[in-house]
């Protein structure tokens, strides 16, 4: 009893009533832990959009993983959302409830696209003649045997750009990986050197798919 006596009155309280220290737990089910994980994964989401988008106006991360990582962003916090749509119709009354503060991820949200992606303003058929215009100009330098980096480099940047600013295709565009992966592996050489056969003809091929894959989209 001495032992007790010398406990501050709260710990006296838990140590003499055990159900005080049992663990809390916001869900009695599997169904309910599965809705507090949702709101968890859109909640954090907003908020990792919310802080790309600071870094990117104090130019602490550099334009192209910018953009990376925000397409990927809007991309998994669409499929999050789904998810608590039969609960919160839209993402303003989440917020609210949750009492999240987050305007820049809101206007990046609606935008539907990072801000490094530019609207085409409706000219998407001259956008349209352009990218088919520098997807024919590198395959035709490829096919030329053209492999050196100072060569190459021009064109490719150009046709991810415009590519970027197509505002009718997908963020997932299979297209745009492909493209995006070439650059960053030209990005990483000299402009001296030039590409080793493999890889010539392995870029070809991805050309190509992007291609093709472009074509795809406006058939649809």
């Amino acid at each position: 009893m001495a032992m007790f006596r010398q406990m501050p009155q709260p710990q006296r309280e838990a140590a003499s009533r055990p159900e005080l220290q049992e663990e809390v737990k916001l869900y009695k089910n599997t169904r309910e832990r599965e809705k507090y994980d949702n709101l968890a994964d859109v909640f954090a989401v907003v908020q990792t959009i919310q802080c790309l988008e600071k870094a990117y106006i104090k130019d602490a991360v550099p334009e192209k993983e910018y953009t990376a990582h925000c397409l990927k962003l809007l991309e998994q916090f669409k499929a999050a959302f789904k998810l608590i749509e039969d609960e919160f119709k839209t993402l303003e009354y989440f917020m609210a409830v949750y009492k999240l503060d987050c305007p820049a991820a809101v206007g990046r949200i609606k935008d539907g696209r990072p801000i490094t992606i530019r609207d085409d303003k409706g000219n998407v058929s001259k956008t349209i003649a352009e990218i088919v215009s520098l997807f024919i100009t590198l395959m035709d330098k490829l096919r030329l045997g053209i492999k050196a980096v100072d060569e190459l480099h021009p064109d490719l940047s150009e046709l991810l750009s415009t590519l970027n600013r197509l505002s009718t295709l997908s963020n997932d565009f299979e297209g745009r990986n492909l493209v995006q992966k070439w650059l960053s592996k030209l990005e990483n050489m000299r402009a001296s050197e030039e590409l080793e056969d493999d890889n010539s003809r392995q870029m070809v091929f991805d050309v190509e798919r992007a291609y093709n894959a472009f074509n795809r989209t406006l058939q649809q």
